[in-house]
């Protein structure tokens, strides 16, 4: 039923015609018994013209209306009887109302409320004396009638065509900007995601890294400590390793995400700092002011900007670099420091967005701090080295 109504909506004149062959058969059948008292030509042409009129008047409804109603002012005019082809008239009422442009439906108005007038006129015997003025108005007011509540149908309709079109208009634009949410919904999850895996691999894998060359340059003169890098590379690669599955747990059901640790925080600095230590690079801690509760977004934050920081010193700041992190607790804002003494960054890299040769660190570093409402400061630090300052609000992210 669904596909008849939209393919009859799809050809209008399917459904005009259908209702123009009863108008022809019966109005040709009125024209015929009228010919004895007004001739046969005039009413077989109105019983032809206006049932054809109905089979475009959806198509072309200003001009089917028009021609409507000079073909019912030609019909006042040489005196031609109404007949069933007068129901036409009605029809294009309704026409001019529901599917013609502003002026087209005045006209089809002024015509209905003239209807009634023009016929009583035309079609009385005789002038009206007395209560026949009373009689003719009543009559030709009742005449009227039709055509205005016809009329008045097809206003409701284009009201209502417009209403319906509007709300298709909103769904359609509602779909839309669902759509595009859901696109910028899944663009935010793949940064976030990506920030993630890169902080976790590239501060895992530069420590096994670092490890794996101290063994193999101790391994012939002191293979205790070949040993200990080697066991440091196992348990860093298991860390990587969890970290790696929580990371991916993202990815699945909420069932099955009670099965993955939780995000790191403020919490596991220390754990953090000493596998830096232990990686061979000295890292000076020190935290003022009271420390307080801070959102899961901002101790995150906090991990990761410490753990990149300190992974571009590894990578960047040389074999003697030294580095210093700093925690300021304040009553608004949270003030993390990280700073080094080494050989710094180069301006090609800083223009680059980040310090590991494809921008992904600091550039991971802004969008982490953007997400809290923070400000970052990175560069190079007075006297040599480099300093990445990151202040974040502590009431805004509660």
């Amino acid at each position: 039923m669904h596909r008849l109504n939209a393919w009859l909506r799809r050809h209008p004149m399917v459904v005009d015609s259908v209702w123009a062959l009863p108008v022809l058969f019966f109005s040709l059948i009125a024209a015929v018994e009228q010919e004895p008292q007004h001739g046969f030509a005039g009413g077989v042409v109105m019983a032809v013209l206006l049932p054809l009129l109905m089979v475009f008047r959806r198509r072309n409804p200003d001009t089917t209306t028009v021609t409507a109603l000079v073909l019912g002012l030609i019909q006042v005019a040489v005196n031609i009887p109404p007949n069933f082809s007068s129901v036409a008239y009605l029809v294009f009422a309704y026409t001019g109302a529901a599917f013609g442009t502003e002026w087209t439906s005045r006209l089809a108005l002024a015509g209905s409320l003239a209807a009634g007038s023009l016929t009583v006129w035309r079609f009385q015997s005789g002038s009206p004396t007395g209560d026949g003025w009373i009689k003719s108005g009543f009559f030709a007011a009742l005449m009227s009638t039709p055509f205005i509540l016809s009329w008045a149908w097809g206003r409701l309709t284009r009201v209502r065509r417009a209403y319906l079109t509007e709300l298709e208009d909103r769904a359609a634009r509602l779909e839309r900007e669902r759509d595009a949410q859901a696109k910028v919904a899944v663009a935010a999850e793949r940064a976030r995601i990506a920030r993630e895996l890169h902080d976790v691999v590239a501060h895992n894998v530069s420590v096994m890294i670092v490890q794996a060359d101290g063994a193999a340059y101790v391994l012939d003169n002191s293979p205790q400590q070949a040993k200990e890098a080697l066991g440091t590379i196992a348990s860093t690669g298991r860390q990587a390793l969890v970290e790696m599955r929580r990371l991916l747990g993202v990815l699945r059901t909420a069932d099955t995400a009670e099965e993955y640790v939780p995000q790191p925080g403020v919490e596991e600095l220390p754990e953090l700092l000493e596998q830096v230590r232990a990686a061979g690079l000295p890292v000076e801690y020190t935290s003022t002011g009271e420390p307080t509760d801070l959102p899961r977004g901002v101790e995150l934050t906090v991990y990761r900007i410490v753990q990149e920081a300190l992974t571009n010193v590894r990578k960047h700041g040389g074999p003697d670099a030294r580095a210093r992190v700093a925690m300021d607790f304040r009553d608004r804002d949270l003030e993390v420091l990280i700073e080094d003494d080494g050989r710094g960054t180069t301006d090609e890299q800083l223009a680059a967005g980040g310090t590991d040769g494809q921008g992904h660190g600091l550039i991971g570093m802004r969008e982490r701090v953007g997400m809290v409402s923070g400000s970052l400061d990175i560069g190079p630090r007075p006297g040599g080295g480099f300093r990445v300052r990151a202040v974040l609000p502590l009431k805004n992210g509660k």
